[in-house]
């Protein structure tokens, strides 16, 4: 639907056009004959605002064209006033972003945003949770990262694979604190999930060996 793209793409500038449209023909020919493009200027710019490019964000971040993501990110220039689960939508973006970057305090930043706004999806609270105790652990905040970790799990994974991750990191967090048993449980969870990232599964592969030699 290129069409479409296009019209979000150009929608804000489509409406000052009928806007200063409506302004002439309010001055040449009076209001009522202005009013249907007054009324189309209202609804393309308030949907600006409200909604955003979002639908177009996305489709550059399925494309690998980060770069492309993040211009149009900037051109959201209200944040403030999107529909609030759009918002929150909005700061998860601007938090993978970041972390791409390897910007993990302004990652933070986002997420912890996204989360404060709420998700209309539970599996996405649960991404966003995991996402911070991923960058918990890389600042080496063991407590913190466990925490965000289980509330991930609890809300719910969206994917087998960031799954898988999550009960690795579990349990290798239950390792160093000498919980072999439930290192193991979470162990079996991370297989469990048949993740086919060549990632993980080197992961699985590496504690296997000491796994199989732990007690309890």
């Amino acid at each position: 639907m290129k069409w479409f793209n296009l019209f979000i793409k150009y929608r804000f500038w489509m409406g000052i056009t009928s806007l200063a449209g409506a302004i002439v023909v309010n001055l040449t020919s009076g209001f009522w004959p202005s009013f249907v493009l007054y009324l189309l200027a209202l609804v393309l710019i308030v949907t600006h605002f409200f909604i955003g490019p979002l639908r177009l964000i996305q489709e550059y971040l399925e494309e690998g064209d980060f770069e492309g993501a993040e211009k149009m990110l900037s051109n959201i220039w209200f944040p403030d006033l999107l529909y609030k689960p759009i918002r929150s939508v909005y700061y998860t973006l601007k938090g993978n972003l970041a972390m791409m970057k390897q910007d993990f305090d302004t990652a933070e930043v986002h997420m912890k945003k996204s989360l404060s706004l709420g998700s209309a999806m539970k599996e996405a609270e649960g991404a966003n949770k995991l996402q911070l105790g991923m960058m918990a652990m890389q600042k080496g905040d063991m407590k913190q990262g466990e925490s965000y970790i289980r509330q991930a799990l609890k809300a719910g994974i969206p994917d087998k694979e960031s799954a898988a991750l999550a009960y690795l990191q579990m349990c290798q967090i239950m390792i160093q604190k000498r919980e072999f048993r439930a290192a193991k449980d979470f162990f079996r969870k991370a297989k469990a999930q048949k993740p086919s990232s060549q990632q993980v599964i080197d992961q699985i592969k590496q504690l296997d060996k000491y796994i199989s030699r732990m007690p309890g």
